[in-house]
């Protein structure tokens, strides 16, 4: 139990790899605030497995659930110190912050609007920076150390044809991470990123219905398989411990060796 009175804040915990992130924490005994935009009933399912999974209530007045859910948009910035702010109240405070909520949008770069660029940057960049803004305020107003991880992408260095907005934005995390490295390190908050290739969530549904699309993928995975949301939930889990306190500014790929050996079909 490596986190056994901590509270995490895992944005977009209500399906796929956020809600890998927030079991996996709560079994090492953290209390979690699942935080939704649009899919209120993956939030419920995420609570009953944090709360299945063992995380222990922190609240005066316990028991209570281990668990707590917040419906924030991480593209408006109001929803974001509205998510931190409502956190802080409930659990009176915040340990460890996952900025896990992302969304990609498809098309040639000619093609793509202007609404589809801010969709992409608002939520992938903007409520990142501005969701870990709000956190240091916390910490430094509280005077403790705190953990940020940040869930990037293998994109943050591969190219990607046909969604150059979600590479430029995981890009800018990238930077975003190594700057905050080294202006958080004197507050002894390290902020480090995750970054995912290929991994079973319902975002590639399409891709793991379609047999000839995938196995094309998977012969450019030298493990020869796609990742499960538990295979980056344990790294999570190790950064977000005691056991990584001398880790910033870094960047985990998590992708089987896509990174080092993929083409583009």
């Amino acid at each position: 139990m490596k986190l056994e009175g901590k509270i995490a804040l895992v944005t977009g915990s209500s399906q796929g790899i956020g809600q890998g992130i927030a079991v996996r924490l709560a079994t090492e005994g953290a209390s979690i605030v699942i935080d939704y935009r649009s899919h209120p009933e993956g939030a419920e399912e995420t609570l009953a497995k944090v709360e299945k999974a063992g995380g222990k209530c922190h609240m005066s007045g316990c028991p209570h659930s281990p668990g707590y859910i917040i419906k924030a948009d991480l593209g408006v910035v109001s929803d974001v110190r509205r998510m931190i702010d409502e956190s802080i109240a409930h659990f009176g405070k915040l340990d460890i912050l996952v900025n896990n909520a992302g969304i990609e949008r498809h098309g040639a770069f000619w093609d793509v609007t202007e609404a589809d660029y801010d969709a992409v940057m608002n939520v992938n960049l903007k409520g990142v920076f501005f969701a870990t803004q709000e956190m240091v305020k916390h910490l430094r107003e509280t005077k403790r150390t705190g953990k940020i991880i940040n869930i990037s992408s293998v994109h943050e260095e591969l190219p990607f044809p046909n969604f150059t907005a979600y590479c430029a934005s995981k890009g800018g995390m990238k930077m975003l991470t190594r700057n905050l490295a080294v202006e958080l390190g004197s507050l002894g908050i390290t902020i480090n990123n995750v970054a995912p290739g290929a991994i079973e969530t319902p975002i590639n549904t399409k891709l793991l219905n379609d047999p000839e699309k995938l196995g094309a993928l998977v012969k450019n995975i030298p493990l020869g398989r796609l990742g499960k949301p538990e295979d980056v939930a344990s790294l999570v889990a190790f950064l977000a411990s005691s056991d990584a306190d001398y880790i910033t500014g870094a960047t985990f790929f998590v992708d089987g060796g896509l990174l080092w050996n993929y083409q583009e079909q």
